[in-house]
């Protein structure tokens, strides 16, 4: 790929969340190559803020839509071309699941906040989930 501009260092996703029969539930996609389950996220485009960033990815790797918050639950690292990507977390509670989205030929499937954090690679974000999943049915319930 050559050289990669620091900026694409530089991250956000969303941890898609709803609220089903009492419980919490995260959605996960497959990421495009290696096929793991990761959050929807993206680099940080220069005209965007985080948040909306994060939001937009949203849209495009998993076809949802919600209320993103505009406070993270936290950031996790992991390696990519040759450095260190830092992903900011914002929640967002769903409200629209879409049947056609940009990026269909990913899977995404909704998990319970254990079974999703065994699912993720890095092991900061999976502690983000179990951590969060308390504090987001609280929120979600309201």
């Amino acid at each position: 790929m050559g050289q990669v501009p620091d900026h694409f260092y530089i991250q956000s996703a969303v941890l898609p969340y709803r609220i089903l029969e009492n419980r919490v539930e995260f959605l996960l996609v497959t990421s495009r190559r290696k096929q793991r389950w990761v959050l929807p996220k993206g680099v940080v485009e220069p005209e965007l803020s985080a948040v909306d960033s994060a939001t937009k990815e949203a849209w495009e790797e998993a076809g949802v839509e919600g209320l993103v918050s505009r406070r993270a639950l936290g950031s996790y690292t992991y390696e990519k071309w040759g450095g260190l990507c830092n992903v900011q977390v914002f929640p967002m509670l769903v409200k629209t699941v879409s049947d056609s989205w940009p990026e269909s030929t990913r899977e995404r499937r909704w998990f319970e906040p254990e079974e999703a954090a065994r699912r993720v690679d890095e092991p900061q974000l999976k502690e983000l989930m179990l951590t969060s999943a308390t504090l987001l049915f609280a929120a979600g319930a309201d």
